[in-house]
């Protein structure tokens, strides 16, 4: 049963993945592409701590906190950037 749980996990993620994609390839304007990479990042993030599940090792959750932290930060950079430039 956890198997199979694993596997629908991997491919919603799989699906999330193309969404932001096809969002960062059409997006109109540069707030839609953010938003799109910081979802990338997220999901990535997301992969991180299922395969730190998967293969029963509790470090890789420390390297997802960590990607965590820094791309809050540089999404933080960004909109602070974005805010000076309108």
């Amino acid at each position: 049963m956890a198997e199979i749980m694993i596997m629908m996990s991997g491919v919603l993620i799989t699906g999330g993945i193309l969404c932001c994609l096809i969002r960062l390839v059409i997006g109109r304007t540069l707030t839609d592409r953010i938003v799109a990479i910081d979802m990338l990042t997220i999901i990535a993030i997301v992969l991180i701590a299922l395969y730190a599940h998967v293969s029963g090792r509790s470090a890789f959750l420390d390297v997802a906190l960590t990607y965590g932290l820094l791309s809050f930060l540089s999404v933080l950079a960004v909109a602070r950037y974005m805010d000076r430039e309108i």
